[in-house]
């Protein structure tokens, strides 16, 4: 019994380590010359520099799971609380951070003494959030309706959303809070902020993420007997199943397609998918990062986040680029549409001197170097109505699955989404493959 796996990022790893531990014979393709999908790495003359700056919280189990299989889990750092500064340009910054109370209570304290916003706008943030935390994200109702009007509803105005809700549903939805879906920010609110007291401690990796995912991923799956083949550009996917891989066809007794949902559409054969298959309505959303290099260190804290500001997030990138001299910042902007056409020297004539707004130490530093990072279909775009189209794991067609985080996993467009969705497609095939040796 054989499996091909079609795409090497998170869902298509996941899937083919799960399956090797379940002694099932897998190849894994991979069209670029490295795994990790959409979390790579590449050189930039003395800096090592990450496609875009992602981490993950605690209550991420499956991501972390796949850490420790891939035997990288010390390579990552993960907060002891949480603890997040939040900047404004002309105040004083403010802190979120997790008191010592069992959740859901834990939070309470860090929003009662929120600054960003009036005391007023404190207790409708509480209150909003237990009308929030009462909410049943599975009912498939949410999906319908888009958080910023229904928190609007709860006495949240346009500045208690951005100043407040938007740290954490834009950076986990990639979508701004009025345009993302209700069910899914509910999730997160849920998960994060209203469960445990630990769930929302963030994580950050310590190295590059090719040293973190691809070049970890392509050495396990070695070890553990699976074959691995970069460069490998699949041409099309039939129903038998067999792949067709620069012309030549490979039989499988089941095939996972864990690639973006563009991609696999123009691979999947027809008489497998739904008709019509709507996950195609899914589109896609933007993500930019703006990378800053200064001559002197000018942020004390290993990440921020700023309201009032264009800026969104903000990460040192110093230790981990291998930067021997200065400080490199690294600004991550979510939902991008507005930025992602725009030309480098107009984002660095924006986004310098909102640095220097948000941090005075960077008002005398000089810019040494600036560069720009684009993710043109960084994920779906998860507004109201995306739950309905997300297809699940199963197809039509017998030992043909979908992987990847735009499946129906139940959790955002997300490093654990992927992970998620390549374990599920991989429990789907074990069960396939028993059955055909039944037969």
């Amino acid at each position: 019994m054989s499996v091909v796996i079609v795409g090497g990022g998170l869902a298509g790893i996941s899937a083919a380590i799960a399956l090797r531990e379940a002694g099932v014979p897998v190849t894994l393709l991979e069209a670029r010359p490295w795994l990790g999908g959409a979390t790579h790495s590449f050189e930039r003359g003395e800096l090592s520099v990450d496609n875009g700056q992602h981490v993950f919280l605690r209550c991420c189990t499956a991501y972390q799971g796949l850490l420790q299989r891939l035997g990288a889990d010390h390579l990552v750092d993960v907060q002891d609380r949480f603890d997040v500064t939040v900047l404004r340009p002309g105040a004083a910054a403010a802190r979120l951070t997790r008191s010592r109370l069992p959740g859901p209570l834990h939070l309470l304290p860090a929003l009662a003494g929120y600054s960003h916003l009036t005391p007023g706008e404190r207790l409708r943030a509480m209150r909003a959030a237990a009308a929030l935390r009462r909410l049943d994200p599975q009912d498939a109702r949410l999906d319908r309706i888009a958080a910023g009007p229904w928190l609007a509803s709860r006495g949240q105005d346009r500045w208690a959303r951005e100043a407040l809700w938007g740290l954490f549903i834009t950076a986990s939805l990639n979508a701004e809070v009025d345009d993302a879906a209700l069910g899914l920010s509910a999730l997160v609110c849920r998960r994060a902020l209203f469960g445990r007291a630990d769930a929302a401690d963030i994580g950050v990796p310590v190295v590059p993420l090719e040293e973190l995912h691809g070049g970890p991923a392509l050495r396990r799956i070695a070890e553990m007997g699976g074959t691995v083949r970069l460069k490998a550009k699949v041409e099309a996917v039939t129903a038998d199943p067999k792949v067709v891989v620069d012309g030549v066809p490979i039989a499988a007794d089941a095939v996972i397609v864990a690639v973006p949902h563009d991609a696999a559409a123009k691979v999947l054969p027809a008489e497998a998918l739904p008709d019509p298959p709507r996950w195609r309505e899914l589109d896609s959303s933007p993500i930019v990062n703006v990378h800053v290099v200064y001559d002197r260190p000018v942020m004390g804290e290993p990440f921020a986040a700023a309201v009032g500001s264009p800026v969104q997030w903000i990460f040192d990138r110093t230790g981990v680029s291998g930067l021997r001299d200065g400080q490199y910042l690294a600004i991550s902007l979510s939902a991008a549409d507005r930025w992602i056409d725009r030309p480098t020297a107009e984002l660095r004539d924006r986004f310098v001197p909102e640095l220097a707004r948000l941090l005075p130490a960077a008002r005398d530093a000089r810019v040494r170097e600036l560069f720009v990072t684009r993710e043109r279909r960084a994920t779906f775009r998860q507004r109201p109505g995306s739950g309905a189209v997300r297809p699940a794991a199963a197809t039509k067609a017998p030992g043909l699955f979908l992987a990847g985080a735009w499946t129906d996993t139940g959790w955002p467009d997300t490093m654990e989404g992927a992970v998620r969705s390549g374990l599920t497609a991989a429990r789907l095939v074990r069960r396939h493959l028993e059955g055909v040796r039944d037969r």
